[in-house]
């Protein structure tokens, strides 16, 4: 399958025993790089096919859980896909579009991608993520729910 020129983002979280939101952060395998489940669209499913693709394969998440599609969208330098010579020439940044998921009834398991992952409160998972997009869709995320509540 060809690799489609996004990448989503898709931040798990669930509420503690007290009501407060936690957020499930993840070790890749391959580095010492915290981040939110991310991964690459294939072929020509769309964005929220991608995020729950993605999902399931790297956490064991299934599509009935409660999904928001979130409006922060970051950008991937074109570099960072090598393997991406099919694209066309002039697309520079790939954009990443970001999801949010409900796991408060499911449990999420580890897939070769990632050593471990961790449930942290806003303030620890922003301090932990690597990744300036992440911690940006994880502030989107955190204002909705908290106009929810």
């Amino acid at each position: 399958m060809s690799r489609a020129p996004f990448q989503v983002l898709v931040i798990p979280y669930q509420r503690d025993s007290t009501s407060e939101y936690l957020f499930a952060v993840f070790k890749r395998m391959d580095g010492a790089v915290w981040q939110f489940i991310a991964g690459g669209g294939e072929g020509d499913e769309s964005a929220m096919e991608a995020a729950v693709r993605e999902a399931s394969e790297e956490a064991g998440i299934s599509l009935d859980c409660q999904w928001i599609e979130l409006s922060s969208v970051g950008s991937v330098p074109r570099g960072a896909f090598p393997a991406a010579v099919h694209w066309p020439s002039d697309l520079r940044a790939v954009p990443e579009y970001s999801f949010a998921v409900d796991v408060s009834s499911a449990s999420l398991r580890l897939s070769p991608e990632h050593s471990e992952f961790r449930w942290l409160c806003y303030r620890d998972a922003s301090e932990i993520l690597t990744w300036g997009s992440n911690r940006a869709a994880l502030a989107e995320l955190v204002e909705r729910l908290r106009n929810r509540a």
